[in-house]
This record gives C-alpha cells, sequence and structure tokens, in this order.
C-alpha cells in the first residue's frame, strides 16, 4: 500500500506488511535512533500479529482488514522544555477525539443526501468518544486506543487499532463494530487513516502550543465529543474495586468526573475501565 494521503501529514511514515505489535516496532526504532525518527512519525500495518490494548488485553484482526496505528509524538513547550507530567494525561484524550472525527466524517460521508429525514432509508450514526479512548458507533467500539511512554521519557507512542471492513463473523466482541458494517461500503484506508492523521496533528499542534494547557486548546473539544458525559457509568478502578455513579464532566487534568450513585460524591477518575450501564 503506497498510503499517499497519509504520507503528506505527518514528518516520517512506513508501512509495514505484517508487524508484531506497531507499538512495539516504533518504540524499538525510535528508541536505537532518536535522530531518524521526529515528533510525529507514524508507523503503520493492516496486519498486526500481537496487537494489545488496555489492561494487558489482546487485539487481533483478520489480515488486510484492520488498521494498527502508532505514531510518536515528542512534546515540547515553545520554550523547548517537556510538557508537564500531569498534561501527558491529556494524549490518550487527544487521540480519541482525532479519531472520533475522522470516524465521524467517513461515517457521515457515506450516507447519501435525503431532503426528508423521515423517509431516509439509511439510518443515522452517533459517533462518539468513550472516555478515555475508545471510539464508538451507535454504542459498539470501532477503534481502542493505547498511549505508552518510552524508555528514556522522550516521547510518546499513540497507538490505535481501527476495525476498517471486519464484518460480522471477524468481530471479536458482541460489542464490537466496523466501518464497513456501518457505512456498508469498503471504506479507502488510507483516506480513513489521512483523516485521523490530519485531526490528530491538528489537535496536538495546538496543545503543544497551549504549553500542554488544555483548557486552552482541548477541554472542549474533548467535552464536547465524549458520549460518556451524562451517562450513568461503571468504573472498574485500579485494585479491583468498582464505582458506579453518573458521569459528569472532565476535570482540568483529563481525569473523569462521577458522581457516586452511593454516597453522593463526585470522584475524580484517573484510570479505570468504564462501561456505560443502559436502565
Amino acid at each position: 500500500m503506497q498510503f499517499s494521503l497519509s504520507r503528506a501529514e505527518v514528518s516520517r511514515f512506513e508501512y509495514r506488511s505484517e508487524a508484531p505489535s506497531t507499538n512495539d516496532v516504533l518504540k524499538e526504532l525510535a528508541t536505537a535512533d532518536a535522530a531518524a525518527w521526529p515528533d510525529l512519525s507514524v508507523v503503520v500495518t493492516d496486519n498486526q500479529t500481537q496487537g494489545r490494548g488496555r489492561l494487558g488485553r489482546v487485539w487481533l484482526a483478520p489480515t488486510g482488514k484492520a488498521l494498527a496505528i502508532s505514531v510518536l509524538v515528542r512534546p515540547r513547550t515553545k520554550a523547548g522544555d517537556q510538557l508537564p507530567s500531569h498534561a501527558l494525561g491529556w494524549l490518550p484524550l487527544l487521540a480519541g477525539a482525532a479519531m472520533t472525527r475522522a470516524v465521524r466524517k467517513t461515517v457521515e460521508a457515506s450516507m447519501q443526501p435525503v431532503e426528508d429525514v423521515k423517509e431516509a432509508e439509511e439510518p443515522r450514526h452517533d459517533v462518539t468518544l468513550k472516555w478515555p479512548n475508545d471510539v464508538l458507533i451507535d454504542g459498539y467500539k470501532v477503534c481502542g486506543i493505547l498511549c505508552e511512554l518510552l524508555p528514556d521519557g522522550e516521547g510518546i507512542i499513540i497507538g490505535a487499532g481501527l476495525n476498517v471492513s471486519l464484518d460480522e463473523h471477524d468481530l471479536p466482541t458482541l460489542t464490537s463494530t466496523s466501518l464497513l458494517l456501518v457505512t456498508r461500503t469498503s471504506p479507502d484506508p488510507d483516506a480513513v487513516l489521512a483523516a485521523y492523521l490530519h485531526e490528530l496533528v491538528t489537535l496536538y499542534e495546538a496543545f503543544v502550543h497551549a504549553d500542554g494547557d488544555a483548557e486552552q486548546s482541548l477541554h472542549a473539544d474533548v467535552t464536547a465529543l465524549c458520549g460518556t458525559l451524562g451517562s450513568v457509568v461503571r468504573v472498574e478502578l485500579p485494585g479491583g474495586t468498582d464505582l458506579v455513579g453518573t458521569a459528569t464532566g472532565i476535570d482540568t487534568e483529563g481525569r473523569l468526573q462521577v458522581v457516586s450513585q452511593a454516597d453522593g460524591e463526585e470522584r475524580s477518575v484517573a484510570a479505570g475501565d468504564v462501561t456505560h450501564l443502559r436502565y
């Protein structure tokens, strides 16, 4: 694959016909030769054999039907210093917002315009971000994101797994979907990837220009896209405890704010597995 559209969006782009894990490949390359892999370098494959998600989960997809995308960022302030550590917690949300926008554009572009919405045969689809970094279409997961720090602390790898053309027999879980299943057309992987990279670079550059101050550059965008807000959720917290309540907002450090059903107290959650509950 040439990925000519996607190559134009970033500083360095490498497609591999097969990779164990694009995050691991990019981590190894960027650690061995930092100068050759600058800010906004990308490694992509449509055949990842040892992919993984959050909480140590395995992420697998049939060859040629999903994209594994890893982007290296080396964020610095305008003065050239590293961003404050609390700002780095926004990177998964930044990537999730970028992918949500890209998927939304892809889905909307597949729909035929109609004069009378009541007579439309095509369903309208709801594309949202589930805190902190899953992208959902009508509540079904189409993409997950995993961010990892380089061993030397000089960069972060943003990994994304996007279900492009999986059919119903390929889906890893009953709560998954793909662009093909939603749009009923075969998406152009290069066009989808280029849309994601464009949105990611746009949000990332604004975030860095603001010295990592999400209130200036990112908070409103993420809040507007986040379908978790206003939902009743169960958060599986580190340590094995659960928090059930209503997600009310995202604080200045990117943490999810949840008002507990048990005691009415609002808590900020930095990490945890979130399930949207439906009653």
